[in-house]
């Protein structure tokens, strides 16, 4: 029976302990240390199971030095979601730089490119200043073109007399 990607080695194959046998700690692969030390876990367990029913009855205890230093960390993750009943409609929030910056930045782009369509920045004059001379370069070769052919015609009118 295949077992999978890998060959079994001649040495010795893989076992694997079920659900059952990790729960008892009779697993084959586990070290004794280790049922040793999942022993003393649980006996602290149980003895933290009786203290917290004499705690909840006192005020709740704070971990490590929390209870004497009241600092703000400004690292700590915030949380982000308020909910609709905790959230204060007349508090507005602070942008952070980045996200002031970007909006900087979208209104400048925005009132640049009004300008742009009035035609009131040098470069929408430049590009204005370009077009009338293309267009009138354009107009100046149709006209030729149209020239060229009368007088294509007339020749061969002539031509025919």
């Amino acid at each position: 029976m295949g077992r999978g990607k890998f060959k079994g080695k001649p040495t010795g194959r893989r076992q694997f302990s079920t659900p059952e046998e990790m729960m008892a700690g009779t697993s084959a692969n586990r070290p004794r240390t280790f049922k040793k030390e999942v022993a003393e876990v649980e006996e602290e367990d149980n003895f933290e199971e009786e203290s917290e029913e004499e705690s909840e009855e006192e005020s709740e205890k704070v971990k490590g030095t929390q209870g004497v230093i009241q600092i703000e960390n400004p690292n700590l993750a915030k949380p982000k979601n308020l909910k609709a009943r905790d959230a204060d409609p007349e508090k507005t929030t602070e942008l952070s730089r980045r996200e002031r910056e970007e909006i900087e930045k979208q209104r400048a782009h925005e009132r640049f490119m009004r300008l742009q369509e009035q035609g009131k920045t040098e470069q929408a004059r430049k590009d204005l200043e370009r077009l009338a001379l293309i267009r009138q370069q354009r107009a100046d070769a149709a006209k030729k073109r149209e020239e060229e052919k009368a007088a294509k015609e007339q020749k061969k009118t002539d031509a025919r007399k």
